[in-house]
């Protein structure tokens, strides 16, 4: 009865995330793409799939790269694979697109709503399902079991805040995990916390994101760029990494508050002691979490008077004018052609969708995103892949445990907040052997916990094999 209630409470919004989604589709047209999929309405399958799609369900960006990695193996070993990637975000759906062959249909996850989740499963007809990391929603859950449609949880993760959450709705939340085929968790106590859900966890794997290797074209190019700025400008990179709404303000803020102390003779800033000019000797480098806000972004960068350098204008021609002749470099619209140039204003945004690694590479250390206000943190374990040392927030409950091996393998450091980070900057920024060593940490910390796909990938083909035996057996 308590689920009819939610069935019904389903139905009835359906209206209103109609028009949230066409309101988000004008900053991002991607919502706006395919939009009766989410109410359970598909298009014909050219080719229907007798066999039936192995469907994976990767809610956004995050999500999709953990899948991709999964994908991979699992073509491996199952050959010729028909796969139904879905969705729930824009950035997730354009990554996933990346990842499909031929055979492959890619579609967005229906709203869960009884009408809408059986118009997906008719259509489809997986045969089996693998939800990454957290979306377990209660009617979905619920139609695959009755469906016979074995549906796990790899990757998976649960704050505390999400179990008060989840507790607080019991009476959906326990059934929808109780009906999972099996459940892999990323920590012992992301284990606890889904177990005290109902949830058959059958494993402890680690995450999915530690066997992810970086683009190694973009790191080389971002540690070539740093290098020649370096030996032209003595000036390191810090890099404000998936940064979000709310956490700008506050870092303009706080450089816009210690920027007048900073005023130095640009010709001496090879021998400025950076402890005392924060600002003047740092190039500042803002990647937002999601690329839709980078017009937001870039018009409150030059609100708090600064000068902003998209890297869509970056070019790499740059001469330095040292006596080693031409060096591949860094050269943007407002920045410097050589030391004394005059650009300390000027504060670097990545307007780009898929180079992290290069802005790793680039940098020489950087602030984690989602940490300084109450989001949980971003993925931390993508910098240490890439060797960059972090300052991380309070807040990073969302990878709590990668964020508590990262600082014990001492490839982080934690503080209280974003001001507490910056001025924290100049102590590594001027000892050359701490930073060489949290670099050195980066590497050894991630190599310490690979191994999770090659784990899940075994439980899936077993649990596969499993779920086929049972049907041949009918």
């Amino acid at each position: 009865m308590t689920r009819a209630l939610y069935s019904l409470l389903m139905w009835l919004a359906q209206p209103f995330l109609r028009a949230k989604l066409k309101r988000r589709g004008i900053a991002e047209p991607g919502y706006l793409l395919a939009m009766d999929e989410r109410f359970g309405r598909y298009a014909k399958l050219s080719a229907p799939v007798t066999g039936g799609y192995l469907w994976i369900h990767a809610v956004s960006l995050g999500e999709t790269r953990a899948a991709a990695l999964l994908i991979d193996r699992l073509r491996e070993r199952c050959p010729g694979m028909p796969l139904l990637l879905t969705h729930s975000t824009a950035t997730g759906r354009v990554e996933g697109a990346t990842l499909l062959r031929d055979g492959d249909v890619q579609a967005w996850l229906p709203w869960d709503a009884p009408v809408a989740v059986q118009g997906f499963l008719a259509h489809f007809r997986p045969k089996f399902g693998i939800l990454m990391e957290t979306e377990v929603w209660p009617n979905l859950a619920n139609a695959c079991q009755r469906a016979g449609v074995p549906l796990v949880l790899a990757n998976a993760r649960l704050s505390d805040k999400s179990l008060n959450h989840a507790q607080r709705l019991g009476w959906l939340s326990r059934p929808a995990h109780r009906s999972l085929a099996a459940v892999w968790a990323q920590t012992d106590a992301d284990a606890q916390r889904l177990e005290s859900l109902g949830a058959p966890v059958q494993g402890v794997f680690g995450n999915l994101k530690f066997d992810a290797t970086p683009n190694a074209a973009q790191l080389a190019q971002g540690a070539r760029w740093r290098d020649a700025w370096q030996h032209a400008t003595h000036r390191p990179v810090v890099m404000f990494a998936s940064s979000r709404a709310g956490e700008e303000a506050d870092f303009l803020n706080i450089l816009q508050g210690i920027r007048p102390i900073a005023r130095v003779n640009e010709s001496s800033i090879a021998t400025t002691n950076v402890a005392h000019h924060v600002p003047s000797c740092v190039q500042w480098l803002i990647v937002p979490r999601h690329p839709q806000r980078v017009d937001e972004v870039a018009a409150l960068i030059e609100s708090h008077g600064f000068s902003v350098s998209r890297r869509s204008t970056w070019r790499a021609n740059w001469r330095d004018g040292g006596d080693d002749g031409q060096r591949e470099g860094l050269v943007a619209e407002g920045l410097p052609s050589r030391p004394g140039g005059g650009a300390n204003n000027v504060i670097w945004l990545g307007d780009s969708l898929g180079e992290m690694a290069l802005y790793y590479g680039l940098a020489d250390v950087a602030l984690l995103g989602g940490s300084y206000l109450p989001l949980g943190g971003q993925n931390l374990i993508e910098a240490a892949a890439c060797g960059c040392p972090v300052v991380m927030g309070p807040h990073t409950f969302n990878f709590a445990e990668a964020a508590a091996l990262a600082l014990k393998a001492g490839a982080a450091r934690r503080v209280t907040s974003l001001e507490q980070a910056i001025r924290l900057l100049p102590d590594l920024l001027n000892d050359p052997a701490t930073l060489a060593a949290m670099r050195a940490a980066t590497t050894s910390f991630t190599a310490a916990h690979c191994g999770a796909v090659d784990r899940t990938v075994a439980a899936l083909i077993a649990l596969l094999l499993l779920h086929q035996h049972r049907i041949d057996a009918l």
